[in-house]
């Protein structure tokens, strides 16, 4: 489940960007104050969408910042960030991203498993509005884990 990756440390609210590389580094940033990833994986984020384009947003709206465990994933960590005013990233269909959940997976099952538990919750209704309204990162957390509960 996506609440047991969840840290406080992790959630950043209306956090103000100039572009997508800003928000990737904004969003991954607390990954690695944490301790979850290096700052070799951020970069490797911010390499893996110039080199491939913006497949890291995967929802309208929705970005799931991530790279290879290799590139410097420490330990299983997942963040929720919001963005003040959206940014284009390039994805024509989802544009602009306005939530980011940046990922830290030491394995790729853990991936796997995180992607799932984030669609499951994108396709729960209200979920992105609820953490849209949200005002702490205590509150975020609340939200994940009465969602990941409605939907089980």
């Amino acid at each position: 489940m996506l609440s047991d990756l969840l840290d406080e440390a992790l959630v950043r609210l209306d956090v103000e960007a100039t572009d997508w590389e800003d928000a990737v580094r904004k969003s991954a940033g607390p990954l690695v104050e944490l301790g979850a990833a290096t700052p070799a994986y951020v970069d490797d984020i911010v390499r893996g969408v110039r080199e491939l384009g913006p497949y890291i947003v995967i929802a309208p709206g929705v970005a799931l910042p991530h790279a290879r465990p290799e590139s410097g994933a420490l330990s299983p960590a997942l963040g929720v960030v919001t963005l003040a005013r959206p940014v284009p990233f390039g994805s024509p269909q989802n544009d602009p991203v306005r939530f980011l959940f940046p990922l830290s997976a030491t394995d790729s099952d853990g991936h796997l498993g995180a992607l799932q538990s984030l669609v499951e919750l994108l396709g729960t209704r209200d979920f992105l509005a609820r953490l849209a309204g949200a005002r702490s990162a205590g509150e975020v957390l609340s939200v994940v884990r009465e969602m990941e509960g409605a939907g089980t």
